[in-house]
């Protein structure tokens, strides 16, 4: 097949919306398929929606996929009839995550018009599915294809969740871009509110500390508010902020880690939460969005509402002395991360539902 490819920026843009993009496009090559990846410049939303007044459609396809992050972009270009199907790769809807409920009646009326013009979704979890059926009804033909969460191979052995879970020490791992949606702040609170130091079997003592992983470029302003927050609070010795780690530094921390956390306020699906279940991690992540798709509350992980540090807070002492607890959930989690598909299986569904469309244009 001939498939266009409309994202913002770079495909090797560090997030997990990124990855589902670029793990796609390397199968469907490597299945032969001819994958042209049309960029579009990331600007503000309103400069988005002025590109209505020049892009259009490319030529010579059989199928064009569009990031629904570029919906803002597209609507005229994908004004009917097409000369191709045109396909929408759902992350999350803009309109779906917390903000005051005017601005998200304004980008529901843009999200709406925009899925409208397409003839086929690609949904990232059952989660986002209903969000899109809510929002225009289940009128389009469409696939579930969980994120591939498999890059790191199989999951570490019970062994070494166990031997790990006797450190004195409550490692606990964020991993993601720095910026206001993922709620670093919860956990920040969290931290500081939380015992960090309790009493552990034979008189050790438990400390707690977090490694903060990912880019510290996206929103600026908000790394220095945490940044200085945690100066403030005396926790520079605790909270960490490594920014982007190349593969062999995250892979030495995912082992060294006993606990996930990343508490967003909205996930359309969480790649991250599975990926920490891959060496064993219980997750905590938050009651909105598709966190709960992975996380079992009390089993592999917890489940908070957002912005709720206090109870983070309780978790995190909780299971700093309770290593029994820990590692039961640890191990919870592994077996949880055994029993997701593998990406192959999922990237040839996508597939077979973009050939079903090529056949019936």
């Amino acid at each position: 097949m001939r498939i266009g490819f409309v994202i913002y920026g770079s495909l090797d843009t560090l997030s997990g919306g990124y990855l589902y993009d670029r793990k796609l496009v390397e199968y469907l090559r490597a299945q032969g398929d001819d994958v042209e990846i049309i960029s579009l410049p990331w600007r503000n939303y309103a400069a988005h929606l002025t590109d209505n007044l020049t892009f259009r459609l490319p030529p010579n396809l059989d199928i064009l996929i569009q990031d629904e992050l570029n919906h803002p972009s597209l609507i005229i270009a994908n004004r009917k009839p097409h000369p191709y199907p045109i396909v929408s790769l759902v992350h999350h809807l803009r309109c779906s995550e917390l903000r005051p409920k005017w601005h998200n009646d304004f980008y529901r009326v843009i999200e709406r018009k925009y899925l409208e013009s397409v003839d086929g979704v690609i949904f990232n979890s059952q989660t986002t599915k209903g969000v899109v059926n809510d929002l225009i009804g289940n009128s389009l033909p469409g696939v579930i294809a969980y994120p591939p969460t498999d890059r790191f191979g199989e999951a570490v052995s019970e062994e070494e969740i166990r031997e790990r879970a006797t450190s004195n020490e409550l490692r606990i791992l964020f991993l993601g871009n720095v910026f206001k949606r993922k709620n670093l702040h919860t956990l920040l609170e969290a931290v500081k509110g939380a015992v960090l130091t309790r009493s552990v079997s034979k008189g050790q003592r438990s400390k707690v500390t977090v490694d903060v992983i990912g880019s510290l470029t996206t929103d600026p302003a908000y790394t220095k508010q945490m940044q200085e927050f945690a100066t403030v609070n005396g926790l520079s010795s605790t909270v960490r902020f490594h920014g982007a780690l190349n593969n062999e530094q995250l892979l030495e921390k995912l082992r060294q880690a006993h606990l996930l956390v990343v508490p967003s306020s909205y996930e359309g699906f969480g790649i991250v939460y599975l990926e920490g279940m891959c060496f064993g991690l219980p997750a905590i992540g938050t009651t909105e969005g598709a966190a709960g798709e992975i996380i079992e509350h009390g089993k592999t992980g917890y489940l908070i509402q957002p912005n709720d540090s206090a109870t983070l807070a309780a978790h995190i002492s909780e299971l700093a002395s309770n290593r029994d607890l820990l590692t039961q959930l640890s191990l919870n989690a592994r077996r949880r991360y055994t029993q997701q598909p593998a990406w192959n299986e999922t990237a040839g569904q996508i597939r077979t539902f973009l050939q079903s469309l090529t056949q019936h244009q």
